[in-house]
């Protein structure tokens, strides 16, 4: 017995880290009506490999903008994000984190989840974002 083809979608950002730890940005499911984006952990890192530069503001800024060309790619937009997590390297920059996504994400309303952690993939990220959009059927 053959297993079923894969019929989901994969988008990439071109990040060094999605071939080095073998992962993609973003993937599509679809199955028995619910059709779902994935998107991983997203870094503020610029197309040429080097990280954002500023403060968490601007790489979330950056985040986001990855964020929302994945879901774009596999048929989505921001009124389908559904879920989002922010993690942050230093509490004091949850109020600005928390602008940006407001203005990214603001109008879908997601389940959110912000919360420190010790350390990302960089040592000067301050910030990753991961979503999940679900797309109307």
């Amino acid at each position: 017995m053959s297993a079923a083809p894969d019929t989901r979608q994969r988008a990439s950002s071109g990040s060094p880290f999605e071939k080095k730890f073998g992962f993609c940005r973003a993937v599509r499911v679809e199955n028995a009506g619910n059709n779902r984006i994935i998107v991983a952990g997203t870094g503020p890192i610029e197309s040429d490999g080097t990280t954002t530069p500023g403060d968490a503001a601007a790489q979330a800024e950056r985040c986001c903008a990855l964020i929302l060309a994945a879901i774009t790619e596999l048929g989505g937009s921001a009124r389908d994000v559904v879920r989002t997590r922010m993690l942050l390297t230093d509490p004091a920059d949850q109020d600005a984190v928390g602008a940006v996504h407001a203005r990214w994400f603001g109008q879908a309303r997601p389940a959110a989840t912000m919360c420190g952690v010790a350390w990302l993939c960089r040592p000067e990220w301050k910030v990753e974002i991961e979503a999940e959009a679900v797309l109307a059927s």
